[in-house]
């Protein structure tokens, strides 16, 4: 099987436990990490209406819950809101908990969307799984208006880490593997997480390839021992 379509498998195969082993392997924490992510892009963009927000790599819906909450909370009104993800089982439990956004089961490399349709561009814990990321890239840049945002919330590989990163992978290494195990009953998907950080970017070397793909980077954050970082940048 494509390493693609295998990793796609793998997300079908844990959709309906995973928002229960993500809340308690995070414990929570990655809630003020997306309210951030959405609070800066709504800041830099500047717009007090939105026609689209589109979040890649969708899973089951949690981040496009969160860019309607803050939209709320900022006084800003947005058109559609739309997730897009290749796994058919991820979306099916992302339709039943919002059922009122608009779903499409495509790849990132292949997005659905109009050339310059999307204000705002998210993609959450998703494009370490994206194997053609350069292509994929250059979609995000397609799809946005000129002077949209993209915003990446991502594990990235610390290439030298702190005492606390030490710890941050003895986690991720040792421990989540048996939680995300336990709860899913395939300890092979959570095995994937720490081994698949180990093998992407460091924060720097996604900043640059975003650079490349013609977006400038505005704001860039890491979280909790680095265990989390956001990057928002806009299309020139």
């Amino acid at each position: 099987m494509e390493k693609q379509e295998k990793i796609v498998s793998m997300f079908d195969a844990i959709a309906p436990t995973y928002d229960r082993a993500n809340r308690v392997m995070s414990m929570g924490v990655d809630r003020s990490w997306r309210k951030k992510g959405c609070d800066k892009a709504f800041a830099f963009y500047g717009h007090e209406r939105i026609e689209r927000i589109a979040d890649v790599a969708c899973g089951t819906g949690d981040m496009m819950g969160y860019w309607s909450a803050q939209a709320k909370a900022n006084g800003i009104s947005i058109g559609e809101i739309v997730g897009i993800d290749p796994s058919e089982g991820m979306v099916g439990v992302g339709r039943q908990k919002f059922p009122h956004f608009a779903y499409h089961i495509a790849k990132a490399t292949e997005l659905p969307l109009e050339n310059q349709s999307c204000d705002i561009l998210s993609i959450t814990y998703g494009i370490r799984n994206v194997i053609e990321r350069e292509a994929a890239l250059k979609e995000f840049h397609r799809v946005l208006k000129s002077g949209g945002m993209v915003v990446i919330l991502e594990f990235m590989k610390n290439e030298h880490p702190s005492l606390l990163g030490r710890v941050r992978d003895f986690y991720m290494h040792r421990i989540l593997p048996r939680i995300g195990g336990f709860i899913s009953k395939n300890r092979e998907a959570y095995e994937y997480l720490p081994n698949s950080i180990e093998g992407f970017l460091s924060v720097e070397k996604m900043q640059e390839e975003l650079r490349t793909a013609g977006f400038e980077i505005r704001f860039t954050q890491s979280f909790s021992m680095d265990i989390s970082t956001l990057i928002i940048a806009q299309k020139l």
